[in-house]
């Protein structure tokens, strides 16, 4: 028993000789992370201190051979700085100088030309804005939409699953998109492809008609639809009931949009070929219109990379004014009585203001309508001020959505309810002056044209379609004397004188043979028996013949060559005496 006794106390110090050096070792370790801590916590801090260059090592800088790998650090640097601008600044500098570096760096490293890079950071803070350029480096998911005419999302599935493709459900969101992630088969080739089973369609695409919400036996008009992927989503969520007017401006697209039709069984469709902004004159009493507006694109760089180089000012201006028009044509183009729609959805796949905020305000000021909400469930507000500019505070129920938030196109979608079909007097909209076409005469010697201001006496033409009405008031047998009716008149001159004498001037002059207009007043100098005297019948000949060749007519009667009738003979009458020879 002592020699257990004594083995166990020598087993306690043997334990607590190891537990001391135990306790030395994670000591000395806890000194060496400190330290190491401390060491890092200085390089960082190093590292945080990011100079900015100056503008003559700015000028210096050769960015043809500058390695993109320095450029993105210097980029991650520069963002850090501005996010933490007031503890990391250099105080010599501006935060401006630092935000144009930023655009130089982005817009070289990224492949934009300065204007579109300029555009971007206006529209996204800095926190999102490497996102935004990351995601259109990237292409969106395949997408596509199943035709419920022919077929079910849940069997399509089955189908293409079976045939090697790998698909799931786009999202809560929709019931009727797939995603394919991978296929061992041409996605556009397949059997149920051909069959008008799906239509190939990004997913942002599915908004607007979502948003339109269609019902079936109404009247809808698609006003830019090639090449039908909305279309025929209309088609299938009316069932095929009432009518779908399926236009657009290019006639080389609508081949594309007949055949896709024809494909996925929409029997409701109309096809037409007009330019949208003279839709109201065309047809017009629809229900619900559907506006995806020709855009600059902005917001699909991942399909179309151009658009980084090749858009400036004039391009978005043009594409805003051109939408204008359209959007204000799409309006017009609505039954505000109509008892279950009166809706018109806009939208566009770009991003900038000028396109999307910019074109609803303006159909807010115009136009008799008031948004309301799209009832999309997900998507980013739009803006309701931008670079202090302050729209409609209504703005915030349309929506923005992004690449790199939403993982699709960039897009945009507005939805419109018309209260009246009244045109709001102050109207902004552009377009020719509608005014009243006075007649003219032979030699544009009548009034001249409106130029839109209303004249005393005669009512400014309300609504009307351009060049209507003008064609309505001008009648051929109105007189140059009463087109200038209202015209001062400084002496007791048929104002149609200086026309008549241009006719029938020297030179020109009526044949001796022709009688003047019965009972019509003698011209001024000619004597009592002359041609158009109170005395002289249509068949009547003049008592005395024309001059000779040059020479002045007898008794003041309009001989060869001599002179005409210098007022007093109407041109209306003596049209009619001519007719009577």
């Amino acid at each position: 028993d002592d020699d257990d006794d004594d083995d166990g106390g020598s087993d306690a110090s043997e334990e607590m000789a190891v537990e001391k050096q135990s306790r030395a070792i994670e000591r000395r370790r806890k000194e060496d992370e400190a330290l190491a801590d401390a060491e890092l916590q200085t390089n960082i801090q190093q590292a945080e201190r990011f100079v900015l260059p100056s503008g003559q090592e700015v000028e210096t800088l050769d960015r043809k051979t500058e390695d993109l790998a320095l450029i993105q650090i210097r980029i991650r640097e520069n963002l850090n700085v501005l996010m933490n601008f007031k503890t990391l600044r250099d105080p010599e500098r501006s935060r401006s100088e630092y935000l144009e570096f930023l655009q130089m760096d982005l817009a070289h490293y990224y492949g934009y030309s300065d204007y579109m890079m300029e555009k971007l950071m206006d529209i996204f803070p800095l926190s999102e804005i490497v996102d935004v350029l990351e995601a259109n480096e990237v292409a969106r998911p395949l997408t596509i939409r199943t035709n419920t005419l022919r077929s079910r999302r849940r069997d399509l599935a089955q189908a293409l699953i079976q045939r090697g493709a790998n698909v799931e459900p786009l999202g809560a969101w929709t019931k009727v998109g797939l995603v394919v992630f991978d296929t061992s088969v041409p996605i556009g080739a397949t059997p149920e492809y051909l069959a008008g089973h799906y239509m190939i369609q990004s997913a942002s695409s599915f908004l607007p008609v979502m948003a339109l919400a269609p019902q079936p036996g109404e009247r809808v008009l698609d006003m830019a639809s090639a090449p039908g992927g909305k279309t025929s989503h209309i088609a299938a969520l009316m069932k095929n009931t009432g009518f779908v007017l399926a236009n657009d401006a290019s006639k080389g697209r609508t081949k594309s949009l007949v055949a896709n039709l024809h494909r996925l069984g929409a029997t409701n469709t109309v096809v037409c070929n007009y330019d949208g902004r003279e839709f109201p004159r065309i047809m017009g009493g629809f229900d619900r219109v559907l506006l995806d507006a020709p855009c600059s694109g902005s917001g699909v760089v991942a399909k179309d990379s151009s658009v980084k180089t090749s858009k400036d000012e004039k391009d978005f201006q043009r594409c805003s004014h051109l939408q204008k028009e359209l959007i204000i044509a799409a309006i017009d183009s609505i039954d505000a009585k109509s008892k279950t729609g009166g809706y018109l959805v806009y939208s566009t796949c770009s991003i900038t203001v000028e396109e999307n905020e910019w074109v609803v305000d303006y159909a807010l000021k115009n136009r008799n309508v008031k948004l309301v909400n799209p009832n999309l469930d997900f998507g980013t507000p739009g803006f309701t001020s931008f670079k202090g500019r302050q729209f409609h505070p209504s703005l915030s129920l349309t929506r923005r959505f992004y690449p790199h938030t939403h993982n699709m196109d960039g897009f945009y979608v507005a939805k419109f309810k018309k209260l009246s079909n009244e045109i709001p007097k102050k109207s902004e909209v552009p377009g020719p002056v509608e005014a009243e076409e006075a007649p003219q005469g032979k030699k544009g010697k009548g009034k001249p044209q409106s130029d839109g201001k209303q004249q005393p006496g005669k009512q400014q033409p309300g609504k009307q379609q351009p060049g209507k009405q003008a064609k309505a008031k001008s009648t051929p047998q109105t007189s140059d004397a009463d087109a200038d009716a209202d015209a001062p008149e400084p002496m007791a001159v048929s104002p149609a004188a200086k026309p008549l004498k241009k006719k029938f001037g020297k030179g020109k002059g009526a044949s001796p043979a022709r009688p003047a207009a019965a009972g019509g007043p003698s011209p001024k100098g000619a004597g009592p028996k002359s041609a158009g005297g109170p005395h002289s019948s249509p068949g009547a000949k003049p008592k005395s013949p024309g001059g000779p060749k040059g020479g002045p007519s007898p008794k003041g009667g309009p001989g060869k060559g001599g002179p005409g009738p210098k007022g007093g003979v109407v041109k209306k009458k003596f049209l009619k005496a001519k007719k009577a020879q």
